[in-house]
């Protein structure tokens, strides 16, 4: 079994594909064999510290270590902890540490992921940054490709809706380009467009930016839907001209492929109407229950809990 060498998980990067790739198998094994692994956290605990709201990732991340046999503790509101009488992010982290076995932390300011485990004596997992990275929602898409296509090789997958912001789009694109022969759509308007420090990572020839979806269909493998993100919009009313550039319906479908996969982080506002969930391609709200499998497995790896023993 690959050991995972980095303490931390605060990007994609900080893994190797090898490392990555361990992640999913045990991620798999625990699908098949659940029972099997509902007491190795028996004794640890797990720090869930949510600064920014979330109902997926952190219900995900205690689903993830009570069904593992350890417990949680922690807080969904920045309001609930001592920041709001003005303590720093690193003295709550240090603190915090000593309590805990591992944390999951949600922030909103970009970098603060990294900041906690300077200071943490446990490790850290980034359960999402700012606008930065969203490392967990990365293994979760990765798994569900995976699980569901058989391969994370010589994709087409197309990216749709807010690319400047989306974290979760961020840390895909760059994890999914370590993989051979993957290919890249960028669909946004203009003012949504992916970022250039994440297009200066890759190959020119990866990837293409469009504005219209409807002629992007056919030709994806993956169709990877985005919310317009209005808690990041610092203008009200740019976020109301946009945040319907981009729905997808079932009429849409016509001309996409029969095994296309459309994946979404959730949660959703109007980007794909519910006409579209009952598609055998819409795996959305099963991508959700591979993210509490993939987050099992990363809290075992991180632990370096010996799952031979089990």
């Amino acid at each position: 079994m690959i050991n995972i060498k980095s303490r931390d998980l605060i990007q994609p990067d900080d893994f190797s594909v090898e490392e990555i790739n361990s992640v999913l198998e045990l991620a798999c094994d625990i699908i098949k064999e659940p029972k099997k692994y509902t007491h190795i956290c028996d004794g640890y605990l797990l720090a869930t510290l949510f600064f920014e709201p979330s109902t997926r990732t952190r219900l995900s991340f205690e689903a993830a270590m009570n069904r593992l046999g350890g417990r949680v503790i922690g807080f969904s509101d920045s309001n609930s902890s001592s920041t709001t009488k003005g303590e720093s992010l690193e003295d709550t982290i240090k603190i915090i540490s000593n309590y805990a076995d591992i944390i999951a932390m949600r922030h909103f300011e970009e970098g603060s992921a990294t900041r906690g485990a300077l200071v943490s004596s446990v490790p850290v997992i980034n359960a999402g940054d700012g606008k930065n990275q969203h490392p967990t929602q990365t293994l979760t898409d990765l798994l569900t490709i995976k699980s569901l296509k058989n391969t994370l090789e010589n994709q087409v997958i197309g990216l749709c809706g807010d690319l400047k912001y989306g974290r979760t789009v961020h840390s895909l694109v760059k994890t999914l380009a370590r993989y051979k022969n993957n290919k890249f759509i960028f669909i946004s308007p203009e003012e949504l467009k992916m970022p250039d420090y994440i297009k200066d990572e890759l190959d020119p020839s990866t990837y293409m930016e469009v504005s219209d979806l409807e002629s992007s269909i056919p030709k994806v493998d993956i169709l990877y839907m985005t919310r317009i993100q209005q808690e990041r919009f610092s203008d009200s009313s740019e976020y109301e001209r946009l945040k319907d550039v981009y729905i997808l319906n079932k009429e849409k479908l016509d001309n996409a492929k029969e095994d296309m996969l459309i994946l979404h982080p959730l949660p959703r506002v109007n980007e794909i109407s519910t006409d579209v969930d009952s598609d055998k391609r819409a795996v959305y709200f099963e991508q959700a229950k591979f993210g509490m499998y993939v987050r099992m497995a990363l809290i075992i790896k991180l632990l370096k809990l010996n799952c031979e023993n089990f």
